[in-house]
């Protein structure tokens, strides 16, 4: 089986057609989404109707879990919080009735799926260090963890007695012999440094994972952001994919 793993879409609606118009190349079985569809950009209701519907499994980010009352801003820069209050003013009862069925992790094969750790889901921890994900490998009872959150394609392996190594994202055949923790970027807000919206697949049969940046209409995006007079580091951000 051959899955498409999608995370941070962002309610970046250019990004997400143009993913998803590159995964039905793919010949794909499955799409599994990662969480945050929502959140940042200005088109939640419409990102989260196509992946309802594209998607057969469904994980909650901690954008979702924020409308949801599960979490608080507190902690949110200024302009984060800004766009959450502007997306709950948007989302139609429908909208939350679609978020609230989202899973917060999900066992498959040989996988484990969660948005940001596995260590901690409900705490939305970063893995962006060794250290942190060497809390994540001692908690994972799979192979392979699909996550994302940070925003940032990239590869921790287990070590034996020493912490992760850590890769930028790359194709790969997984090692039957050890451990990974995979994420699979941004859809709709990179922060590699490629404004291209960033995804994964993985192929169950012959155990391949591989990366894939799709170019996506960023004028457009930036034009309806602005019209919604989101903040503007939102905005200029996705040019730059950061």
């Amino acid at each position: 089986m051959k899955i498409a793993l999608i995370s941070d879409i962002h309610a970046n609606l250019e990004a997400l057609v143009s993913v998803v118009k590159q995964i039905e190349k793919l010949h794909v079985d499955e799409i599994y989404c990662l969480g945050d569809v929502i959140g940042y950009g200005c088109e939640p209701s419409a990102c989260l109707d196509i992946v309802n519907k594209i998607a057969s499994v469904k994980l909650l980010g901690n954008h979702e879990a924020v409308v949801l009352g599960m979490i608080s801003t507190k902690s949110y820069t200024e302009t984060a919080r800004i766009s959450s209050d502007w997306t709950k003013d948007k989302l139609s009862e429908k909208d939350i009735e679609i978020i609230s069925s989202f899973q917060m992790t999900h066992t498959a094969e040989d996988m484990f799926l969660v948005h940001a750790s596995p260590f901690e889901p409900d705490k939305w921890h970063y893995i962006l260090t060794p250290a942190e994900a060497s809390l994540s490998f001692d908690v994972l009872r799979k192979p392979l963890c699909f996550h994302g959150h940070t925003h940032v394609p990239v590869i921790f392996s287990e070590v034996p007695g020493d912490l992760p190594h850590k890769k930028t994202a790359h194709n790969f055949d997984p090692d039957e012999e050890s451990r990974y923790l995979v994420n699979v970027g941004a859809v709709g807000q990179p922060r590699d440094n490629d404004p291209r919206a960033c995804f994964a697949t993985y192929d169950t049969e012959f155990k391949e994972v591989c990366f894939y940046r799709s170019e996506y209409d960023i004028s457009t995006a930036q034009a309806k952001m602005t019209e919604a007079e989101l903040p503007d580091l939102l905005i200029e951000r996705l040019a730059v994919g950061r």
